[in-house]
């Protein structure tokens, strides 16, 4: 970890042979938990993103949604706990930022495109090459820090950008986010997403959480010389898979070059492109979600 790291991340280890320790620990460990739930208080509604498998563009969609959810008024956070392919910092123009620590021990997060707050392990690493060998238990401790030792003041979203998968993050997430919004799934028109996509969404019934609805990236391509789409991996795949589970199918962004150009050099897709097709869609989806969450009975 890097020099600049204000994290202190550890996993307690008591002591059978001292009770004292133990009940240190129980004490650390319920200082910590009071701390989560009193940041997390601040925030009104918590977004979970995750994907059945790697490799759909999830954080690119978890990226852009926080933008797009800023770019329709709201106060915006994003949390990328993706630890072993952290590229939120990448996808919002902030690499090479870095977390700070305040005289209080709080640790500010970097701010990124329309006021986003941004948190990721990315901005604690000391080289590009740098791997993150954790194992469930520190990965936890990481999360509870994230969400209890940072700054996040009064937000009215926090985006939650989750590993691929339904290992030991999500369930972390699942048990530490208190009041947890509901859980935006990723996926891509393929038979091989959309069976790992059956699990996340089976795995968000299992834990009670709701389910916002699917996206569909890389749903469709635009000739740009006729404007006509065509579905290179499969035309209504999200459509026919949401509609089989019961939920809703939130938005289907277009496959476009730009979109791998802009993440490539680190640029902001969705600000520096509004007028693209697919920053159009992640504004329909944002209204979508906004919709369905402020004008619930949550």
């Amino acid at each position: 970890m890097s020099s600049n790291n204000p994290f202190r991340i550890s996993s307690p280890q008591p002591s059978s042979r001292q009770p004292r320790d133990l009940r240190k620990v129980n004490q650390q460990i319920q200082a910590a938990d009071l701390k989560i739930q009193m940041k997390m208080k601040m925030v009104k509604y918590k977004i979970a993103v995750l994907s059945g498998k790697g490799g759909v563009g999830k954080s690119f969609v978890s990226s852009n949604l926080a933008m797009a959810l800023a770019a329709a008024g709201r106060s915006v956070g994003i949390v990328d706990v993706d630890f072993h392919g952290p590229s939120v910092p990448k996808m919002l123009g902030v690499r090479g930022q870095y977390l700070t620590a305040d005289d209080k021990g709080g640790i500010n997060p970097v701010v990124g495109p329309f006021g986003i707050k941004v948190v990721s392990i990315d901005f604690l690493l000391p080289r590009d090459d740098t791997p993150v060998v954790w194992r469930g238990a520190i990965k936890h401790t990481a999360i509870k820090q994230f969400l209890g030792d940072v700054n996040w003041g009064e937000l009215d979203y926090l985006v939650i950008d989750m590993p691929p998968g339904t290992g030991d993050e999500a369930l972390s997430v699942a048990q530490l986010v208190p009041n947890l919004t509901g859980m935006v799934i990723v996926t891509i028109p393929s038979e091989v997403s959309t069976l790992a996509v059956k699990k996340s969404i089976n795995f968000a019934k299992t834990i009670n959480a709701k389910i916002l609805g699917v996206i569909e990236n890389m749903s469709y391509f635009i000739c740009p010389s006729d404007g006509k789409p065509y579905y290179i991996f499969g035309e209504g795949k999200g459509k026919q898979m949401a509609e089989e589970m019961g939920v809703p199918l939130l938005g289907q962004i277009p496959l476009d070059p730009i979109v791998a150009q802009a993440n490539d050099l680190g640029e902001p897709f969705f600000l520096k492109y509004p007028d693209n097709p697919a920053s159009k869609e992640f504004m329909k989806i944002a209204d979508q979600i906004i919709h369905i969450i402020e004008n619930s009975n949550q």
